[in-house]
């Protein structure tokens, strides 16, 4: 079978632009249990707490990925957030409007879902292949309702 590699063709850089400095930082994701949801991110991704601190009735933190300081997911715990769905199917997920998920860049999808599930994380479904973007893909959420992709680029 012979391969193809797709190349997506980006628009130049705007270093013009009010805004060329701007770049990812950060995601922030709300749960009412706050030492429960940084105790998963920690136990089952390896996230590091890089700070803490208080807000109001709310604690806060960074965690980032084991080896990634430049993205952050923000956790704002405490107080009683309304409840999120709980998702076991990929697809029904993409019918409310808003947020869906946040992607965290892998080198090898299959590897990452197997330890995830050895973990006893909820992955949605089975990796996939999307050759449009050239990426594969998988889905998996924490306990607290919020979805997480996973992609690496196709061989």
């Amino acid at each position: 079978m012979e391969e193809t590699t797709i190349t997506i063709q980006h628009p130049l850089r705007n270093e013009a632009s009010e805004f060329s400095t701007m770049r990812g930082g950060h995601v922030a994701l709300r749960a009412a249990d706050y030492a429960g949801i940084v105790k998963w991110y920690q136990e089952k991704l390896d996230f590091r707490i890089i700070q803490e601190w208080p807000l109001g009735d709310l604690q806060q933190a960074f965690l980032a990925p084991p080896n990634d300081d430049n993205f952050c997911v923000e956790i704002l715990g405490g107080g009683q957030p309304l409840p999120q769905p709980d998702y076991t199917d990929l697809n029904e997920s993409l019918q409310p409007a808003g947020y869906h998920h946040f992607c965290l860049e892998v080198l090898n999808i299959d590897q990452t879902v197997a330890e995830l599930r050895r973990r006893g994380v909820n992955v949605l479904g089975e990796p996939f292949d999307f050759p449009t973007i050239s990426k594969r893909m998988a889905f998996f959420a924490d306990p607290y309702g919020n979805l997480i992709e996973l992609a690496s680029r196709l061989k």
